[in-house]
């Protein structure tokens, strides 16, 4: 018997204006003003999504972003209304502008594969000489991308953005203003937790010309956090560290031949191999918030998930 887990939903809602598939979440649109995501169990890795969904992993998306969009509020409005499910996040519909603003504090993934290749530049950022795999930028730095709608996501820098007119220099000074705040109460709120924030994307979008952060935040999908107990000896060591992230699925898909391009076949994903990525899910849930996951029982779980939705858009067309 297979591994029960959600990979899709299929639903139809009064008002409902369009529905959109993404990588991981099933998106509807409600009215002009309203989404509803549903944090499905698909997982992704070099921009595809892989043959089989990760038991549990929607339900710690979920529940880390809406953590975090509530500890940052402050900083930046952004689009929650309510989380009525434990898969689903009801929010504002907003114009989301075509850039992701990576956040990097230490030299690891994406970048330590530039780096290692003997380019010493990233987005625009110089990077210092003499650097490890995992050792710590003197500062953070933003490493923007531009969002593809299909392929992989580009490296971009503060001046081509500007050069494309995406945004006004005023509003993208703004961005990475926002960004670098956002990134610093992550790394604090990670740091009270025994971890450290490594690396993270943001994406924002226009509501009635205000900035509005969308989608998740400092979630396992988006991030990278480090055991900071271990950080220090494993790196003085050249040991690999203590992560908790996606990286160990796309090192999985490197060690087995596949890296997104083009002819390449993503390898079979075992029982063992998907409890493992459940696991890995599940330990990040409990540091980040001191608590066991209740895991959810998948038992007509689209049809729990639908009417919960009804009831909140109910409740919402109400206040």
């Amino acid at each position: 018997m297979s591994l029960q887990a959600l990979s899709s939903t299929q639903f139809q809602f009064e008002n409902q204006t369009q529905f959109y598939k993404g990588k991981v979440r099933d998106v509807y649109s409600i009215g002009q003003d309203l989404l509803v995501m549903v944090a499905c169990d698909r997982i992704s890795a070099f921009d595809h999504v892989l043959p089989r969904a990760i038991p549990h992993k929607g339900q710690v998306l979920n529940a880390v972003a809406g953590l975090f969009l509530d500890k940052t509020s402050d900083i930046v409005p952004n689009w929650k209304i309510s989380m009525p499910d434990p898969h689903v996040t009801i929010g504002y519909r907003c114009e989301a502008l075509p850039i992701e603003f990576v956040v990097r504090n230490y030299l690891t993934g994406h970048a330590w594969r530039v780096y290692k290749s003997g380019l010493r530049t990233l987005c625009g950022n110089t990077l210092p000489e003499g650097m490890k795999e995992n050792d710590k930028f003197p500062e953070p730095i933003v490493t923007p991308a531009t969002k593809a709608q299909e392929g992989h996501d580009e490296d971009t820098t503060y001046d081509e953005i500007l050069q494309k007119g995406i945004v006004t220099k005023a509003r993208l000074d703004e961005l990475y203003r926002i960004s670098l705040a956002l990134f610093q109460r992550g790394t604090e709120i990670a740091a009270e937790k025994g971890l450290i924030l490594v690396d993270t994307k943001y994406e924002f979008g226009l509501r009635n010309d205000e900035i509005m952060l969308i989608d998740e935040i400092h979630t396992p999908d988006s991030s990278r956090f480090f055991y900071a107990d271990t950080y220090e000896s494993l790196q003085r060591n050249g040991q690999p560290q203590r992560q908790l992230s996606k990286e160990f699925v796309r090192e999985w898909l490197m060690e087995n031949g596949f890296q997104g391009r083009e002819g390449e076949v993503i390898p079979a994903m075992t029982d063992e191999f998907v409890n493992s990525i459940t696991e890995r899910y599940e330990e990040l849930y409990q540091a980040m918030t001191g608590l066991p996951l209740e895991r959810r029982s998948y038992e007509n779980i689209e049809k729990q998930i639908e009417q919960s939705i009804i009831q909140a858009l109910k409740q919402i067309d109400h206040e």
